[in-house]
């Protein structure tokens, strides 16, 4: 495993400690953790892998600017939206630049050489991929608003790996079928 792959895990850091503050201490306790966690989650990529993702980089604004409006409204709600917002606007650029027939994907793999794969069923999995990052985001909305935070947890970290799981056996088993027809 990489320095890179072991990195992920610090990623659930600052939903955990929001979790378990939220849930023994006050709200305004619980969002401070969050934040201080996030940076500290920046702080370990930097040290581990010699860099910052953008993708770490856009979360903790999200938390910020989140959790700065749920500190002021004293409503949690607001640091909870961070994965939905992060679901959103990741799926939406993926599709845009699948629809604009610029594909991040294919790029990617002629990054690496691997230009063995047709670009049909990477951009094929690229659009599937926007759509189920979109969906997520919004059913990490509705999770965030409508159930509690324990709920909420869950499908921030672990769930979030399930589905994605089950989202490319779907996928494989798809391309599989549609390689023998």
């Amino acid at each position: 495993m990489n320095k890179s792959n072991k990195y992920i895990w610090f990623s659930f850091l600052p939903a955990i400690a929001y979790w378990y503050l939220e849930a023994n201490y006050d709200l305004k306790t619980a969002l401070v953790g969050g934040l201080i966690l996030a940076v500290l989650e920046m702080l370990v990529e930097k040290i581990f892998t010699k860099h910052i993702h953008t993708i770490s980089k856009v979360n903790f604004f999200l938390i910020l600017i989140l959790g700065g409006i749920a500190f002021v409204a004293a409503d949690g709600i607001w640091f909870k939206l961070q994965p939905a917002f992060t679901g959103v606007l990741m799926g939406s650029y993926i599709l845009y630049r699948v629809v604009k027939d610029d594909s991040l994907m294919l790029q990617m793999m002629k990054e690496m050489n691997q230009t063995n794969i047709p670009d049909g069923l990477i951009q094929f999995m690229e659009k599937n991929m926007a759509i189920f990052l979109l969906a997520y985001g919004l059913f990490m909305g509705v999770i965030a608003i409508t159930t509690s935070t324990d709920t909420w947890l869950f499908f921030k970290t672990g769930g979030f790996y399930i589905a994605t799981f089950i989202f490319f056996i779907i996928q494989m088993l798809y391309i599989r079928r549609k390689a023998r027809s």
